[in-house]
């Protein structure tokens, strides 16, 4: 029987290197392709490649790897006062953020379960317990799988508080009670009211990954990474899920320089399979370098087992691969699961 994928993958059209951005009104609703499949660059693996990689044990490190998780880094502490007009981001653990910024709390693919579907249970306990969350104004969704968009940690949260969601997704939340969704696709933007004046915006842009929840939705909804914006101006570029590609630099065009980006460096191996859709440690780095980031904070490593290398190897390659740039290491915030940095106003 032959290998099948959703699609052969083709490449992403041709357009401005800074395409207009849109700004949309909050909350509407709105209708959308089939599904996002003319969004791919790389084709997806069939059934008949998943198999073989499991069988080849490539999708999991070896039991003798998986010991050595005792060494990984959790340290969790008091959430920090973020000052006006400064910014304070804490590491849940896997791409699961808490950003105070202009006076907002949101929170990045929230995953505070400690066991997901089809996956193994957490290496690190959730760095913030859920009871020590502010309230929360705001989540913003990078895409639907399982280890991103968990609704046992949706459910805990008051069904008015504000969603940002990819194309596509905004019907799944309003079946499950949250009515204030708001679906962007990319290059599309919405605003909340910030409570000293201004707003925070939050841009919708483009990754390269795909979607699916059930066997029968694949790519139904949109992938992507959300820029939020102060209201001075200062932005938190968080990458959710993507592999390496040409519209990083976009978003540096348009979004440059950003104050601080959150970018995946695990999952990565073997990188014949999850290479088009993961970052490696040294591609991280450069997709910081590309996007003119200011300062870059790891993640999407350190919490589950999702690919074939060392829990600890990411950290360790990031590390190597920053200090080949030259770049100072202070502006490497390599927090542990549970850790906080704050940037001031005047940083």
């Amino acid at each position: 029987m032959p290998d099948r994928t959703r699609r052969t993958g083709r490449a992403r059209p041709a357009g401005p290197a800074t395409p207009p951005t849109a700004l949309r009104p909050l909350y509407e609703r709105r209708r959308w392709p089939r599904d996002f499949a003319d969004r791919l660059t790389a084709p997806l693996p069939g059934l008949r490649t998943l198999v073989r990689a499991a069988r080849r044990g490539a999708l999991r490190p070896s039991a003798a790897t998986v010991g050595g998780t005792a060494g990984l880094p959790y340290a969790p502490g008091p959430l920090p006062h973020a000052p006006p007009g400064g910014i304070a981001v804490t590491w849940a653990g896997h791409a699961s953020w808490v950003v105070r910024t202009g006076g907002l709390t949101v929170l990045t693919d929230p995953v505070w379960s400690t066991k997901i579907l089809a996956t193994p249970p957490r290496l690190t306990p959730v760095g913030v317990p859920w009871e020590d969350l502010p309230p929360v104004d705001a989540v913003v969704i990078s895409h639907n799988h399982y280890d991103h968009l968990d609704l046992p940690t949706l459910r805990r949260l008051p069904r008015d508080t504000p969603l940002f969601v990819p194309a596509g997704l905004a019907a799944w939340c309003r079946r499950r009670g949250f009515a204030r969704v708001t679906e962007l696709d990319w290059w599309e933007a919405a605003e909340l009211p910030a409570p000293g004046g201004g707003t925070v915006r939050f841009d919708f842009v483009p990754a390269d990954h795909w979607s699916k929840r059930t066997l029968l939705d694949t790519c139904r909804s949109l992938w992507g990474g959300w820029v939020m914006t102060d209201p001075r101006g200062r932005r938190v570029y968080f990458a959710g899920d993507t592999g390496y590609g040409p519209f990083l630099l976009d978003i540096g065009a348009r979004f440059g320089p950003v104050d601080i980006a959150l970018l995946p460096i695990g999952a990565y191996d073997p990188p014949w399979l999850l290479g088009p859709v993961h970052t490696d440690p040294e591609a991280a780095v450069r997709a910081c370098a590309d996007v003119g980031a200011r300062r870059m904070a790891p993640m999407h490593w350190a919490t589950f087992l999702l690919s074939s290398e060392p829990p600890l190897e990411p950290l360790l390659r990031l590390r190597t691969a920053w200090r080949a740039t030259g770049r100072p290491a202070a502006e490497l915030w390599d927090l542990p699961v549970g850790g906080s940095r704050v940037l001031g106003p005047d940083e």
